[in-house]
Parts: C-alpha cells; sequence; structure tokens
C-alpha cells in the first residue's frame, strides 16, 4: 500500500499525544537529570551519556554527534523510515484518528485502522464470553481451582478477569461466528480458531482451560494465556503472533504494574502469570512477567520508563530450568547492566519456590524482606560461578579464576571494578587474610589483560574506523558533485564502471533527489551548481530526514575549498575506497568458508574459495595503491596548498 498524504490536523494531533519521552525510551535507556533526560545517543558509538531529550520542549539533542529534533525526526532517522510511515505508527499507537488528503487512499488507509479494531473488539468480546464460562457449570472446575488451589479470592479474579474456554471443539466459533456474526477470517487473524488440516472448518484454539487475557500497557486485551486442567499438553498455550499480539515485546501485568512501579521505583519479573496475580493479591502490585519467551533486552527497556532508579528485580525460579533463564535474561541485558544503564538484582526463593507457592505459606513482608535483601546481578552472578566448583582443588580453582577474570573485566566502572576484584580475592583467599592483597592484584594484572586484549570491543573500534573511512570517502565524492559541475559526469562514470552504489542512506537519499533533479538543459546544469544548491540548502535546513545529515556537505570552509579542486584525485580515491570495502567484505566471506569446508571431503570447493580470497586480497592491495597520492599526481594538477594523501587521514 502506498503511503497516504495526512491531513496537518492528524499531524497535529499525532505530535500533541506522541511525548517524546515515551517515544525515546523505548530505545534509549534514559535517566532523569533536573527537567530534562540523558543517555547514550542511539546514532553513534556513544561510550558516556551526551543523548538528552527535553520534556518541556519535546527535542532530543546529543552534545557529542549534534543530532537533534523532535519525535518525527527521531522515529525516521533511527528506523530509516519516512515521514507518513512514522506518523501512521504513532496514530496507531496512540489512536489518533488519521485524516488524509486523497479520499481514496483515505479509505484505503482505514480499513487497515478497522481491522485492527475489529481485532480488539473480538478479543474484548471473547474474554466476556470466557468469563461468562467461568461461572457457569461448565466452568465450576476452573473456578474451584482458581479458588482453592490458587486460593485467588473473587475480587482478584474480576480484577483480572479470569475465565474458563469451554471442552467443545466449536463452542467459541459457534458463539462468534454463527451468534455474533463476526467474519470467519477475522476471528482467525485474532488467534481464536484454528482451520481443520483438511480444509473443511475451523476449531476453538483454546478448550477445557483457565483463561488468563493478556492486555497491552493501555488496557487493551491483545491475547490470552490459557491453562490445561487436564493432563493435556501444553499446559500453558499463549495466542499466536497477532496484529495485535507479539509475546517477545509484551510483558504481561503491566497495564496494572506500571503505576506501582513509578511509585515504588523498581520492577519485579516473575515467570508466570499466576506469579504475578498471586503477588498482586498480596499488595505487591509492581511485578509482570514475560509470556514463555526469555525475558529480552525490548523489554526491559519498557520497565525502565517507569522507574527513575531503574531498579529490577528478576525473581524466576531456583530450580535449573530457573537458573537457566536468569542466566538467559542476564545475557540479554549485561551491556546494559556493565554500563549501569540498569540495576539488576536477582532474587531466588529459598526451596526453589516460585512467588505463588511462597505467597501461601508467607505473607507480603516477608517477601518484601527477600526483595530488599536480594543480590546485585554481579554478585550473584560470581555465587552461581563458584557455587558447583572446589576452591581447594588447583584446577578447579584455575577454571574459577579464568571465570571471574572474564566477569570482572567486563565491568565499565573501575570504582566497580575495584570493589569486585577485592571481594573476589577475599573469596578466592578462604579466609586467609594473608592472600588477599596477593590475590587481588594477580586478578587486577589479569583483568588489565583482558581489557587489553584485542575482543570484541577493539574489534567493533576498528569496524567503525573502516565505517568513518568510507562515509567520509562517499562524502567527497558528494561534495565534488555538488560544487564542482564539470565533474558530475565523472563522478557518475566512475561510480558506473565499477557498479558502485552508496553504502549510507542518508547519502543514497542526497543522490536520488540530485539526479532526479537534474536541469533540462545539461549545459546550464555543467555551469552553475547556484540552482541545486539553493534547492538542497533550502530543504536541508527544514529537513527532518535524511538530508539533516548531509547539510555538512552542502558547505564549503577554507580547507575544503582548497582540497575539493583536486577533484580528479578526489574521485580516484572516493570510489578507491569504496571498492576495497566491498573487497574486504567479499575476502572475509570466502576466507570464512575455506576455513569452514573440509578439503578431504570438498577438495574443488576448498580450493575455488582459497582462489577467490587469494583474488580479493590481491584487488585489496591493488586498491590500497590506487588511494595513495604520489608527487607525480600532484604535480599534475595546479597547486592549491596542503592536500592529504588519503581520505581517512
Amino acid at each position: 500500500m502506498s503511503s497516504p498524504r495526512i491531513h496537518p490536523d492528524t499531524i497535529d494531533d499525532v505530535r500533541q499525544r506522541a511525548d517524546i519521552v515515551d517515544v525515546v525510551s523505548e530505545h534509549v535507556v534514559l535517566k532523569k537529570q533536573g527537567k530534562d533526560f540523558t543517555g547514550l545517543c542511539p546514532f553513534h558509538d556513544d561510550k558516556s551519556p551526551s543523548f538528552s531529550v527535553s520534556p518541556s520542549k519535546q527535542f532530543y539533542y546529543c552534545f557529542s554527534c549534534g543530532a537533534g529534533g523532535n519525535t518525527f525526526k527521531f522515529l525516521m532517522e533511527l528506523g530509516q523510515q519516512s515521514f507518513t510511515d512514522v506518523v501512521l505508527d504513532l496514530a496507531r499507537r496512540y489512536q489518533v484518528p488519521v485524516k488524509t488528503l486523497e479520499p481514496a487512499k483515505q479509505q484505503e488507509y482505514q480499513r487497515t485502522i478497522t481491522l485492527r479494531e475489529q481485532l480488539f473488539e473480538i478479543l474484548t468480546v471473547t474474554a466476556k464470553f470466557y468469563e461468562h464460562a467461568l461461572y457457569q457449570s461448565a466452568g465450576q472446575q476452573a473456578l474451584e481451582y482458581l479458588r482453592s488451589q490458587r486460593q485467588f479470592s473473587d475480587d482478584i479474579l474480576k480484577r483480572f478477569t479470569f475465565g474458563y474456554a469451554p471442552d467443545g471443539w466449536q463452542t467459541l466459533y459457534g458463539y462468534l461466528v454463527e451468534q455474533k456474526n463476526y467474519s470467519v477470517k477475522l476471528v482467525e487473524q485474532a488467534g481464536l480458531i484454528v482451520p481443520n488440516k483438511n480444509g473443511t472448518g475451523y476449531y476453538d484454539r483454546f478448550r477445557d482451560r483457565v483463561m488468563v487475557p493478556i492486555y497491552d500497557p493501555n488496557g487493551r486485551i491483545i491475547g490470552f494465556g490459557g491453562r490445561c486442567l487436564g493432563d493435556g499438553k501444553p499446559k500453558y498455550l499463549n495466542s499466536p503472533e497477532t496484529e495485535l499480539f507479539d509475546k517477545g515485546k509484551t510483558l504481561y501485568g503491566l497495564d496494572k504494574a506500571k503505576g506501582a512501579i513509578a511509585k515504588e521505583d523498581r520492577a519485579i519479573v516473575v515467570e508466570g502469570y499466576f506469579d504475578v496475580v498471586a503477588l498482586h493479591a498480596a499488595g505487591i502490585t509492581n511485578a509482570v512477567a514475560s509470556l514463555g519467551t526469555a525475558l529480552n533486552a525490548g523489554q526491559v527497556r519498557q520497565l525502565l520508563r517507569y522507574t527513575e532508579s531503574k531498579q529490577i528485580i528478576f525473581n524466576f525460579d531456583a530450580d535449573a530450568a530457573g537458573i537457566k533463564a536468569a542466566q538467559r535474561a542476564i545475557g540479554e541485558v549485561a551491556e546494559m547492566a556493565h554500563r549501569g544503564d540498569v540495576q539488576l538484582r536477582i532474587l531466588n526463593i529459598p526451596d526453589s519456590k516460585d512467588p505463588d507457592d511462597y505467597l501461601r505459606n508467607h505473607v507480603a513482608d516477608e517477601y518484601n524482606a527477600l526483595v530488599e535483601s536480594a543480590p546485585l546481578w554481579l554478585d550473584w552472578q560470581i555465587q552461581q560461578t563458584l557455587l558447583p566448583l572446589d576452591l581447594k582443588q588447583a584446577d578447579q580453582f584455575q577454571t574459577a579464576s579464568q571465570d571471574i577474570v572474564q566477569l570482572l573485566a567486563d565491568i565499565a566502572n573501575a570504582d566497580t571494578r575495584t570493589h569486585y576484584i577485592r571481594h573476589c580475592a577475599e573469596i578466592f583467599s578462604q579466609g586467609d587474610a594473608r592472600l588477599v592483597p596477593l590475590l587481588a592484584e594477580n586478578f587486577l594484572a589479569q583483568v588489565r589483560r583482558q581489557r587489553r586484549s584485542p575482543g570484541d570491543a577493539q574489534k567493533n573500534f576498528k569496524v567503525a574506523i573502516k565505517k568513518s573511512a568510507l562515509e567520509e570517502a562517499e562524502g567527497w565524492l558528494l561534495r565534488v558533485y555538488i560544487h564542482m559541475p564539470t565533474h558530475r559526469p565523472a563522478v557518475k562514470q566512475a561510480l558506473e564502471e565499477r557498479d558502485l552504489q552508496l553504502s549510507f542512506s542518508h547519502h543514497r537519499a542526497l543522490w536520488r533527489m540530485m539526479v532526479q533533479w537534474q536541469l533540462a538543459d545539461d549545459a546550464q546544469t555543467e555551469t552553475s551548481p547556484v540552482a541545486l544548491l539553493e534547492q538542497l540548502r533550502n530543504l536541508a535546513s527544514e529537513s527532518t530526514g535524511p538530508l539533516s545529515q548531509v547539510h555538512h556537505l552542502l558547505y564549503l570552509d577554507e580547507k575544503t575549498q582548497r582540497d575539493i579542486l583536486r577533484a580528479p584525485l578526489i574521485i580516484r580515491a572516493s570510489v578507491a575506497c569504496m571498492e576495497k570495502t566491498l573487497c574486504e567484505k567479499r575476502y572475509r566471506y570466502f576466507l570464512k568458508l575455506w576455513e569452514e569446508t573440509d578439503m578431504e571431503i570438498h577438495p574443488n570447493e576448498c580450493a575455488y574459495y582459497q582462489k577467490q580470497s587469494y583474488a580479493e586480497k590481491k584487488r585489496i592491495a591493488e586498491l590500497e595503491r590506487e588511494r595513495q597520492v604520489a608527487f607525480e599526481d600532484l604535480a599534475s594538477l595546479p597547486w592549491v596548498g596542503e592536500f592529504y594523501g588519503q581520505l581517512d587521514s
């Protein structure tokens, strides 16, 4: 569907409804700092918080890279989306009615909006059907299960709108399709019925199950979870992925917990629906749960929007499965935790109990005491690392030491790192105080070596440098095209001969725009850049899109004005840099294939990969020579002052 032209009234409504802190915090962990919020900039490799968001101005700005703008621009640049797509997405999210300037497009888009609203309606009607069924004779077993085994009061059952899916193949189908006259396809799209394999009809997805409606943060039902009452499999069943429901982006109970999370200034994450309900029933209402999948960083960022201290407690089961789930969740947010973006603690209830079991025999104050004493995630990680090992055994001592060094080396804050080095030295000393200073010194030396080693951080840094060289090369090509009209054919020819494309989206957008704007009179295009420059500068000054990122290319300072006079050398070096980047990618690809191929089993493939990687390496060397500027090159052009031999110098 092509994008409609949105009415200005709709744009204004969306602008007023979409809070920039709310939107940005889905992608950046923000911390309150005075009237504003700060975090790590998502537009460059930010090491310290230089990104600021102002609620009062509804504006963001990075003091390091200069990125800035409003809510629309943030989403456009982050997701490389068009202005129209961003407005439509926000309109759906904040339930703003969409008006367009084209009646046909209005009807087409309205059908998409109507689909979502119809699905919301069907799910709401279904929830009422299930809730009604719970209190009928067919639902007595389910009701007894909730009241007796789960010990939930009627007030809690109503608050969480529990229900029951009758034990029939087409009970819900008959109610929604035959009685309520909803479209079969819509009911299927809502995830409530499943087509028969032989294609002759449908059957209910949920049968003979306790039903738990799943709400989005705005309190709208988007799916269901069902708990089997008998021996059926699976024990727990969620709605499938639908237009409304994505379990990887959903937290059960967030609609009811977000106010308490803000008030308590921390969130508790548990494993299941019934744990959430049990905690809320006990008055601990800042609890949420993931939906049968490992907790991910996106879900954690959702929670961080509501807590100023960024404190989150993982309360997973203390059995093997729960420990594994906690480890996976920590892995998802470890980078954020190392930076201090989240204050993460791990709570394992004694005797491997989950919150639901624990609260049947304990009061809320006892649970809150466990929360207060929950160790920081790194302390918990250290405990788990050392738990199966005997430090009195030399080989296990060495294994433990290596694992601990790996943990400590990832800590970004020097003071925190020093604290844990001392802490681990005390553990490894096994009570001998004389060994603590020696062990601490040994840990410190190993951690320093680990942090200096060419690990992921250094590799990422090298990648960033290569990316900057490529971006600069493309930038110089665009400068030549914009400011040196007589060399425009040469730029085009150089790209076409080597079949090269600009790699960066903002460069591609600028290039397409300039090509489309070529004046009808070729002679005029080749003699004066003024018209093109004026159009670009006017658009860039008002743009919230890609043009705002190439603003610096539209103006020449004293140095660039001098250097650009050597346009032939710039074109040669730039295209060489671009082709070299592609060759390096191909070289790594063929080298990897060669390393992974068994020479005895696949000798021909192995020889081919080796030949290709060698050819790419040879071409890389040739292109590197092309990028260099020799004395003869400079002598062939008019003297214009200092010139740097490579574009990435």
